[in-house]
């Protein structure tokens, strides 16, 4: 839409033209618990979008959800419908773009071949349902193991490989920068820093090396030993938060998932380090890892060449040797 007004500038009155971004675009969020449900509530917020959709398998819960979103609007001030569906994917019909965050966290007893078992099941059975209704959306992978079900998202598929982005380093990220800002005694979004790799405990590379504080090379204000130990928190991130609250954190996978998406429906072309698939790029094929990349309307448009060293190209390596290795068990 295009608002024409006055501006008066030096005296003189000049018609100015401004054009109001508010796409029209509809998101489904698959899966209306924890995450799901932050993800739409931060897509709302941030009120882009036109409508986002809540589907979940668990009868009335996704609506209940909606509703209860819903009645924050007026509240909060955004314009954005919010609705709910007990499993009927012809609601999800024409969707931009679709987040998964279906699956189920491991359970003691469980082996990683089980928990990969069951959810490649759950995603594939999403990808299937919602790319009949939206067969030109983007889909965005939340699910556990992430990196795992991103491949398999995009095998089985068939999409083009830039429709299919996993969100985990955003996440990642975010928390190398929270644990960098206390350690520099700054804000956090003075900070700046980026996490490479799997989206996994051992797999993911905070590259301390690169860390700045407002362009400033983060080692100028923090020890050798300082930077190790954010790092050290950051890969454990995850685990923390789960043993402190008992099952996995929701607020910041939520934001994370919104300034993707928002990223992808507004043409943004920010720089996320993301989940995709490498064809020869960092020296690896055939997986999806996170890497960082320009997402825009086409979903992730271009792979950014980092200059990583020696120690660092030796942690990515051994990083993709791991997600390949948890991907070997799809075929299991």
């Amino acid at each position: 839409m295009l608002h024409t007004f006055a501006v008066n500038t030096g005296g003189l009155l000049n018609l100015q033209h401004y054009k109001i971004t508010k796409t029209m675009s509809k998101i489904s969020v698959i899966g209306a618990g924890n995450v799901g449900a932050s993800c739409a509530e931060y897509i709302a917020m941030k009120d882009f979008a036109a409508e986002v959709v809540l589907l979940d398998i668990k009868e009335n819960f996704a609506e209940g959800k909606a509703l209860d979103l819903m009645q924050c609007a007026t509240t909060n001030g955004f314009n954005t419908r919010i609705s709910g569906s007990t499993n009927d994917y012809s609601k999800t019909a024409g969707s931009d773009v679709v987040v998964i965050t279906s699956g189920i966290p491991r359970k003691p007893g469980m082996t990683r071949e089980e928990l990969i078992g069951v959810n490649a099941g759950i995603v594939k059975t999403v990808c299937e349902n919602v790319l009949k209704h939206s067969p030109n959306a983007i889909i965005v992978v939340v699910s556990n193991p992430m990196d795992t079900m991103t491949y398999l998202a995009l095998k089985s598929t068939g999409l083009p490989k830039n429709r299919i982005i996993g969100m985990g380093g955003i996440l990642d990220s975010s928390r190398f920068r929270t644990y960098l800002g206390a350690a520099l005694n700054c804000p956090s979004n003075d900070v700046d820093g980026m996490v490479i790799g799997g989206h996994g405990d051992t797999t993911m590379i905070p590259l301390t090396r690169l860390a700045s504080y407002k362009g400033v090379p983060a080692s100028q204000f923090a020890s050798d030993d300082t930077l190790a130990k954010v790092k050290s928190d950051t890969m454990v991130g995850g685990a923390t938060l789960t043993g402190m609250l008992g099952t996995s954190a929701w607020y910041a996978p939520g934001a994370s998932v919104a300034a993707l998406v928002h990223s992808i429906v507004s043409d943004q072309k920010k720089m996320f380090p993301c989940c995709v698939y490498l064809d020869g790029e960092y020296g690896q094929n055939d997986i999806c890892i996170g890497v960082p990349v320009i997402i825009g309307k086409n979903g992730w448009e271009s792979i950014v060449n980092l200059d990583l060293n020696d120690a660092e190209k030796a942690e990515f390596a051994k990083s993709a040797d791991a997600v390949r290795n948890m991907n070997s068990v799809l075929g299991a």
